[in-house]
């Protein structure tokens, strides 16, 4: 069979989440930037080794979908680990900043047309 390396892989992803299935909020897209209140472990309900880690990692802030890459865990287990940080008031929360739709950026279209002429 596999190494040592695989065994770890067997936790399910409902394993982590206690059984939920579902956020408890809304809160959180993709895109949403989060961010930790303090990145030190306390202990917590349902505190996981996982909730750690997001901690540490959400030191500086962070999208939603970045971090769920870098956990190797699926968006919607994050998403409701993220819950319960947020709710245990561990992290916060930004939405996307909305872009003026009305004004370009030239200078950054002048960039992508800059990098699309290079390739």
């Amino acid at each position: 069979m596999g190494g040592g390396d695989s065994a770890g892989r067997l936790v399910r992803p409902f394993t982590l989440t206690g059984g939920r299935t579902r956020p408890s909020r809304a809160d959180f897209t993709l895109i949403a930037t989060v961010t930790a209140v303090d990145p030190q472990p306390v202990a917590a309900v349902r505190c996981q080794p996982e909730h750690t880690r997001i901690l540490r990692l959400c030191a500086e802030p962070v999208a939603v979908a970045e971090l769920a890459a870098r956990l190797d865990l699926p968006v919607s287990v994050v998403v409701i680990l993220l819950c319960d940080l947020l709710e245990a008031g561990r992290i916060t929360v930004r939405p996307p900043r909305l872009v003026s739709r009305t004004t370009p950026d030239l200078d950054l279209l002048q960039k992508v047309r800059d990098g699309l002429g290079r390739l």
